[in-house]
């Protein structure tokens, strides 16, 4: 060997010591923040003791002598498993993203800036009771004692020095700043109100009008005002920052008529972003004043879904009209004044000049109107816009969804419970309930406005008092079910009121195949057990594929004079219309549905406004129905009818997917492409961040349209789904059963960060105890100093 072989060798050999040596200091070093979950623990924020007891699932059971311990001890286990989560979520939701990672933060802090979160949650908090201000305050002192006891220790999470920065101290208007959040994530019609005024006055009234749910035939002032007034769309809007299209829900509720036990059963499954860690943290508190189980927010106290030792509960997205948009014309010598009754009226102007990690300050202002804050990207004050967007919005004003919460957790039946709910304003939701007692309930709650002139499918002059709102709909007008003769009640973010409903609620509602779906087997079937409803939950039927398979099959075969494709037709003829991973037909199905919309309408529009549309789905059903029952419309009509718009659409899905998986038909399958992810937040910053990270990628079935909810992304990754699921038997609520995918944990070493994965994708639940034995675990005991 020569000597400089030797060096060589040497100098490899040496290398790879130093990157050991450096693995394992990472490693340690990661490996320190992870929680304390077994001994001992001695704290100052106690007045006597608290159990806390890790399940086998990582779930946390809290043990207290008092509400006050029990929030407080809720506090610091949240922070102990999703500090790191909670800081970001507080931040996002505040506007202060770019204070820790830089300038490419900076247009989403100038969105919630501008949606004013965290203003809405201070006034908000000014309007809470004493209890409920108790109860933050309690929350809060939890989280600060375990931020402060971290950072003494040098045991903060590892994503805090990955970013160079320290967390502050937790405040009772960061978990209301939290709340606020899920109202915008839940609560939002604006972009359609913009879509629309774009479309008016960018397009033939006769083409506008077919991008409308129902066209405002009996507004034509208000049409009259988008066309005079336009504001700029295209351009102006973020549409990524839009909350994703398909966030809503499955639930439903069984009565003991049509179940095994002779008890009721309740099932709830939200769909949001499927991420690492989860959206929700899953927990049961116990004090002598409750008993209850189910998940929050972190960074929220109480239990917002779940049961207590009567009760089990959950909810649905309404999905309301609960913004609108006003046409605002601003003073060309002073732009922040706007025209109100022949007036120019001073607007509210905040200075939310933005801290930049690395960088100056980015100046900032949020302008608010009488009707809310200016939405229109930015006004520049060099340039006259002539009209611009304000947006009025319920989560914008005090509401008291904590106080909500804590008397449901302590509520015993229908009667406390639906008094409970008089208190949750924003986003409003599809309560189902059910009862030891036997009682089975529904009810779509939350503020829903009732407006002077128009119905929410367009923006409104803002510089008039002929509009606005009046109010909203009374409490006991909501819509409301107990105990109906069907035997079970069941939401799906689907139509919830037939046209005698005397309010209005919105005319964007999902599309009805999940709902359909559940209310065929629930209406089929009877004796039902609790893991029929678990199978319900991973049911892969496609009930749209069964609307419109066979007139798109009848499409591509008469332009299909060659026969290119009569592989594929054969495949898609041969299919039983389940979404299953191990066959191609969904493949081919789902891409053509995404695929349609873009044909028609890509080229038609600017990129960010074909983003921001939402509803493209609804709108495509309804021109494919209008088509195949012989009244073509305009835009099918121009394009040279449904049979050219299938049959384009279907070339280009099947050359995607022949570069992709080959040209053999007979190998292709839905789970090659349609894979579940749950990304971390800093997943995206590095491939090595990604691979330690994030859970292996999994082939699933189900899709957007089944009961398995499972969105997809254009390259298939499956980002939105069942975030969390549940299921409660009435006849026994000692256990429930539930599904927190990918795991509890936030912290990348311990065994519940990624440990329900699997399980998410396969449908294997776990029982959480509410009385009895919690069984193996781990116990970590608060010592009250």
């Amino acid at each position: 060997m020569g000597t400089w072989t030797k060096v060589l060798l040497s100098a490899i050999v040496g290398l790879i010591a130093i990157l050991i040596v450096g693995l394992i200091g990472i490693n340690m070093y990661i490996g320190k923040s992870k929680p304390i979950i077994d001994g001992e623990v001695s704290v100052n924020f106690l007045e006597k003791d608290v159990e806390v007891v890790r399940d086998a699932n990582g779930v946390p059971h809290i043990k207290a002598d008092s509400d006050a311990d029990m929030y407080r001890a809720q506090g610091y286990v949240q922070a102990q498993d999703r500090l790191f989560q909670m800081d970001l979520a507080r931040r996002q939701a505040s506007g202060r993203l770019a204070e820790v990672v830089g300038a490419a933060a900076v247009d989403t802090d100038k969105t919630f800036r501008t949606f004013s979160l965290r203003n809405a949650a201070e006034a908000s908090y000014d309007g809470y009771g004493e209890e409920a201000k108790k109860v933050l305050g309690w929350f809060a002192e939890g989280v600060n004692a375990y931020i402060e006891q971290a950072k003494e220790e040098g045991k903060l999470p590892y994503e805090f020095k990955v970013l160079a920065y320290e967390p502050e101290l937790w405040t009772p208007i960061d978990s209301l700043t939290i709340g606020k959040y899920m109202a915008y994530d839940l609560g939002g019609n604006w972009d359609s109100l913009a879509v629309r005024h774009w479309a008016l006055n960018n397009f033939p009234e006769e083409k506008a009008r077919e991008l409308f749910v129902s066209y405002p035939e009996n507004a034509p002032s208000i049409i009259e005002a988008n066309l005079k007034t336009p504001v700029e769309v295209a351009g102006r809007f973020n549409p990524d920052l839009v909350p994703h299209e398909f966030n809503g829900s499955n639930n439903w509720v069984v009565s003991g008529d049509k179940t095994a036990s002779g008890k009721p059963l309740l099932a709830d499954d939200p769909h949001l972003g499927l991420n690492t860690p989860s959206i929700w943290y899953q927990m049961h508190l116990q004090s002598p004043e409750q008993n209850v189980s189910g998940v929050i927010f972190a960074g929220v106290p109480g239990i917002i879904l779940g049961h207590n030792e009567n009760i089990a509960w959950g909810v649905t997205n309404v999905g309301p009209d609960v913004q609108d948009l006003y046409i605002e014309i601003p003073n060309p010598e002073d732009p922040t004044q706007f025209r109100y009754d022949g007036k120019w009226e001073q607007a509210e102007v905040r200075d939310e000049t933005i801290k930049v990690k690395g960088e100056e300050d980015v100046p900032f202002e949020v302008i608010v109107t009488r009707h809310g804050p200016i939405m229109s990207n930015i006004l520049y004050k060099s340039e006259d816009p002539g009209a611009l967007f304000s947006m009025q919005w319920t989560a914008l004003e005090p509401t008291k969804e904590l106080e909500a919460i804590m008397r449901m957790n302590k509520a015993a039946d229908w009667k406390t419970f639906e008094a409970a709910l008089e208190d949750f304003h924003a986003p409003a939701q599809n309560f189902v309930f059910a009862a030891k007692d036997g009682t089975i309930a529904y009810k779509a709650n939350g503020r829903i406005p009732i407006r002077k002139k128009g119905d929410a499918q367009l923006p409104v002059p803002g510089d008039s008092s002929e509009y606005g709102w009046v109010g909203y709909v009374p409490y006991d007008e909501l819509p409301r079910v107990v105990n109906p003769k069907e035997g079970f009640i069941a939401t799906a973010n689907n139509e919830v009121v037939d046209n005698t409903y005397p309010y209005h609620i919105t005319k964007f509602w999902s599309q009805p195949y999940r709902y359909m779906r559940i209310a065929e087997v629930l209406s089929d079937g009877g004796n039902f057990t609790a893991q029929d409803m678990m199978d319900l939950q991973m049911d892969q039927v496609n009930l749209y594929a069964r609307e419109f398979l066979q007139d798109l099959i009848g499409s591509i075969k008469v332009m299909d004079s060659e026969g290119d494709y009569i592989d594929v037709i054969e495949m898609l003829e041969e299919w039983n219309q389940v979404d299953s991973l191990n066959v191609g037909a969904p493949l081919v199905f789902h891409k053509l549905m995404k695929q349609l919309p873009k044909t028609m309408f890509s080229g038609e529009m600017p990129e960010d406004v074909y983003k921001l549309m939402p509803g493209k789905g609804q709108i495509v059903d309804q021109m494919l129905r209008d088509a195949y029952s012989g009244k073509s419309g305009v835009w099918v009509t121009n394009y040279g009818g449904v049979n050219k718009w299938v049959y384009d659409s279907f070339g280009i899905v099947i050359e995607e997917i022949e570069k992709q998986f080959g040209n053999d038909p007979t190998k292709w399958k839905w789970g090659d492409f349609h894979q579940l992810a749950f990304p971390h937040s800093l997943s995206a910053a590095s491939p090595i961040f990604a691979y330690f990270l994030n859970p292996d990628k999994q082939a699933i079935g189900g899709s957007n349209v089944t009961v398995q909810a499972a969105a997809f992304k254009d390259d298939g990754t499956v980002n939105h789904g069942a975030s969390w699921r549940f299921v409660a038997d009435l006849s026994d609520l000692s256990t429930a059963h539930h599904i927190v995918g990918p795991g509890q944990s936030g912290h990348m070493k311990s065994k519940w960060f990624h440990d329900q994965a699997k399980d998410w994708a396969k449908g294997i639940y776990h029982e959480t105890v509410l009385d009895g034995e919690i069984g193996k675990g781990h116990t970590l005991k608060l010592k009250a100093k």
